[in-house]
């Protein structure tokens, strides 16, 4: 699966749980592997990038979140 597809997979696992669950990298990896058929590097890789991107960002609270940025 190429780098793009597995970037907009998470991008919609995140806009799919925001407000309902908060999702730590580990959940995400967890998932996106599993769905995608994909090694957790490569979803990690691609998770880096939508970081750099600023398409998401990482939150703390007790734990480190995968979110949306806060519209500005």
């Amino acid at each position: 699966m190429e780098k793009e597809e597995i970037k907009q997979k998470i991008y919609d696992l995140v806009v799919k749980s925001t407000g309902k669950k908060k999702l730590k990298s580990s959940d995400i990896q967890k998932q996106i592997s599993t769905d995608c058929n994909c090694s957790r590097d490569d979803v990690k890789d691609a998770l880096k990038e939508l970081m750099d991107e600023g398409k998401l960002i990482y939150t703390y609270f007790g734990g480190s979140y995968v979110e949306l940025p806060p519209n500005q």
